[in-house]
């Protein structure tokens, strides 16, 4: 009899008695992103072994191919957006809402907004310089971001709303692939994006322009990249979900650990199988060492950041909900949901405490409570308001915008 087919006897409560993976072969996707560190180090370095797991990685070429292998069950479990895995759950750009799952958080921080070399020439190097320049030119802008409910989206709207540019009425918004997206910019298909590491830093790299803001200068140690899978492949497979929040869980701690785990972190990811993009692109951001091609550079306060004694890994509510209020705000959802009530079934916090608990990791409460840019507070307390509290908006009664 294996470790892992030992009943447990104590505090944690394992189905059938056992501790025993259901399933110990898992699929798991990510895309080429610096944020999906934690799934990859759990994948290669023994972390998931330890846990009776074996995981095949699969990178994935886009957010819409990667929902769509999750619910077809292609894959188990995946490096996901906050956004992607709620607007599932809501129905959002789907044919029918699938009931998901967010088993932990993955990061926080490690995003930006970059503009093209001709606004920079522009002199269009700040966000009141950017008003101006959209209401004082009839061409409009062009906007990339990576899905049409993800986090970049919002991070996007969000930025560009608390500057006095409406996102939907005053520019244009597409959706790119995060690894295209500088390629984008140097075609000048598109004037800006938001996206994450390392495709910003690579584009100051190469001199396609600048970065004009980081999202944790918006909303520092905002929620970003989570675990995802449908409910129904943590409902069947329990004790499998634990083990591999388990497994990430160490891997996050690991990276976090010490600078030199984290170079070595980034030199995995830089390799073709995982992000495939060169070491000078990934590490200084990786390790919060920025320069934004305007010549400023600084160590951020608020740097990619994986486990933080558990900070980060908490499926808070109050995250999910944060995302449902910007699709309310901007017209996705025509009227509100229960906010609580949907992140209560999406946010699997039984099973995230459970695997920190065995691990000695500290979990912090359901909700936190987070300053942004702007000065607004957000908490949780009152999301239908919240949602309503904004100057620029599309809240729709209506038919809700079509994605």
């Amino acid at each position: 009899m294996s470790e892992h087919d030992t009943p447990r006897d104590d505090a944690l409560t394992w189905a059938w008695g056992s501790n025993a993976p259901e399933k110990s072969v898992l699929n798991i996707g990510f895309m080429a992103l610096s944020d999906s560190a934690s799934v990859i180090v759990a994948a290669t370095q023994g972390f998931a072994e330890k846990h009776g797991l074996s995981i095949r990685l699969h990178r994935q070429s886009s957010w819409a191919g990667l929902r769509d292998r999750l619910l077809s069950g292609e894959l188990d479990a995946a490096h996901s957006l906050y956004g992607l895995i709620y607007g599932v759950q809501l129905g959002l750009g789907v044919g029918t809402a699938t009931d998901m799952a967010v088993l932990m958080g993955l990061n926080q921080n490690g995003q930006s907004i970059n503009l093209s070399h001709s606004l920079q020439a522009a002199g269009v190097t700040s966000g009141e310089a950017l008003r101006q320049y959209v209401h004082q030119h009839e061409a409009r802008l062009t906007f990339a971001q990576t899905f049409p409910t993800g986090t970049h989206a919002m991070w996007l709207y969000y930025w560009l709303a608390s500057q006095g540019i409406h996102p939907l009425r005053d520019v244009d918004s597409v959706v790119v692939p995060p690894p295209q997206m500088v390629e984008h910019l140097k075609a000048e298909r598109i004037d800006g994006f938001c996206v994450g590491e390392p495709w910003t830093a690579k584009a100051v790299d190469e001199q396609l322009g600048c970065t004009l803001t980081t999202i944790q200068a918006i909303w520092p140690d905002h929620p970003e990249k989570v675990l995802g899978c449908t409910r129904a492949f943590a409902e069947q497979h329990p004790n499998t979900a634990r083990a591999l929040i388990m497994a990430v869980l160490e891997a996050a701690r690991f990276i976090d650990d010490s600078e030199e785990n984290k170079r070595s972190t980034a030199q995995l990811l830089s390799g073709s199988d995982y992000v495939d993009a060169p070491l000078s692109a990934i590490t200084p951001r990786f390790l919060g060492q920025y320069q934004d091609g305007l010549g400023h550079a600084w160590l951020d306060e608020h740097p990619l950041r994986f486990h933080a004694g558990g900070l980060v890994n908490q499926p808070y509510l109050s995250d999910g909900m944060w995302f449902m209020t910007q699709f309310r705000r901007w017209g996705l959802l025509r009227s509100d949901p229960d906010y609580l009530g949907v992140a209560r079934q999406v946010q699997q916090l039984a099973l995230y405490r459970e695997a920190a608990t065995a691990l000695g990791i500290a979990v912090p409460g359901e909700m936190r409570s987070s300053i942004l840019q702007d000065g607004s507070c957000w908490d949780g307390s009152d999301p239908a308001a919240y949602a309503r509290s904004f100057r620029l908006h599309a809240l729709a009664d209506g038919p809700a915008v079509a994605l």
